[in-house]
């Protein structure tokens, strides 16, 4: 039995991998690129759909409860500190451990040519594959 290619004369498990390579990056680039192979659009738009929301989620909560220190319009003299929100700090790191480990999970499970689906998010992603 013959493997199924992508649009760029890639094995589909490779191209299915490279989905989750770059995280949402790669998967914008195959979701728009491949336009016949359903598995490898599956897979790109699982990417985006996972990656986009946490990647957004952890640099917020990060910004938000970054401590900083600054010129502002109240403190002393217009000096103002803010000590930051550690628990957004603590969210914001777990948040990134969470995309990390969802990382390793979906690249190796699409290049052993698994289709791996998240809740919620793979049901979406096969309804737009």
């Amino acid at each position: 039995m013959a493997k199924e290619k992508s649009a760029m004369g890639l094995e589909e498990n490779v191209a299915s991998a490279l989905c989750y390579v770059l995280i949402w990056f790669t998967g914008i680039i195959f979701f728009f690129m491949e336009k016949e192979n359903k598995t490898i659009r599956f897979h790109a738009m699982q990417s985006i759909l996972t990656f986009i929301p946490l990647t957004i989620l952890g640099w917020i909560l990060g910004w938000i409860g970054r401590p900083s220190v600054g010129w502002g319009s109240y403190g002393y003299y217009g000096y103002s500190y803010n000590p930051g929100i550690p628990a957004l700090v603590w969210a914001s790191w777990a948040i990134w451990a969470i995309t990390g480990l969802l990382w390793i999970i979906l690249v190796f499970k699409a290049y052993k040519g698994e289709k791996f689906k998240l809740p919620v998010i793979g049901d979406i992603a096969e309804k737009h594959a």
